[in-house]
């Protein structure tokens, strides 16, 4: 009698287990298909893809293509640090604030931006002009130097810098006369206009050239952030001091870019 109840117990003890496997089973995601089981970890994998392949639409600082004390003497070390982390850094961190209220502006280069002001929202467009174009001109200002750089110009550019300006000494005189008479913070400027002319110009604070169809071909920064530590209120000798880093090759392959159909 005892032999059969306990075959009894453990036929019903089998009994539970199954159904309780089929119970749970289902509940934590798994059927009892492998065909099942594979289409369900595929669809997991292809969520995760899914959510790597989303990148943020959002400008960065280019790194510089020198090292940070590759300019001394004539700029210094900490001017560069902080210059490019710190200054560049905070106009690409307020333009992307500013873009990243508007997904449909987010991720078109800065250049679309700045020549496109009317068309931006009104909230965010004085914010989008002062960081967009600090970004855009401390970018150019970066490629406009190099180490063991300087020198005079070189190609198409330094034809045409002799036929406007008669020479390359009056150039500079136009060029350091337009940065030391910009009043307060700006830029000085060596642009292309819409007719294909050479031009000196200057631009308040973080102003672009772009913003009147013209393409800027060579820049320097006079805000006082970019010379103080070294030059103090001497901002004419930061002037003079600063083609010693010009990297004429750039400007040069800039002018030939700016004139290509």
């Amino acid at each position: 009698m005892r032999s059969r109840w306990s075959s009894i117990l453990l036929m019903v003890l089998m009994c539970v287990s199954v159904v309780t496997w089929n119970v749970i089973q289902p509940l934590a995601g798994w059927s009892q298909s492998p065909v099942d089981r594979t289409a369900m970890a595929d669809q997991l994998g292809s969520m995760s893809v899914i959510a790597q392949a989303s990148p943020q639409k959002t400008f960065t600082v280019p790194p510089l293509p020198y090292a940070y004390d590759a300019l001394t003497p004539y700029i210094d070390t900490q001017t560069m640090t902080i210059h490019h982390d710190k200054h560049h850094g905070a106009y690409v961190s307020k333009l992307n604030a500013a873009i990243a209220k508007y997904p449909s502006w987010e991720g078109k280069p800065v250049e679309e931006l700045l020549t496109n002001l009317n068309k931006i929202p009104a909230d965010i467009r004085t914010t989008v002009r002062n960081n967009g174009g600090g970004h855009a001109n401390h970018t150019l200002f970066w490629e406009s130097m190099a180490p063991k750089a300087g020198g005079v110009p070189k190609g198409e550019v330094a034809t045409a810098i002799n036929q406007t300006f008669g020479s390359f000494e009056k150039f500079k005189a136009a060029f350091k006369k337009a940065g030391v008479n910009q009043f307060g913070s700006g830029w000085v400027w060596l642009v292309l206009t819409k007719a294909g002319k050479l031009e000196v110009t200057s631009t308040p604070n973080q102003d672009s050239p772009l913003f009147e169809g013209k393409t800027p071909l060579l820049g320097n920064d006079v805000w006082e952030h970019a010379y103080y530590l070294k030059y103090q209120n001497r901002r004419a000798d930061y002037l003079d001091a600063w083609w010693n880093v010009v990297n004429w090759d750039k400007v040069n392959a800039r002018y030939k870019e700016a004139q290509s159909p």
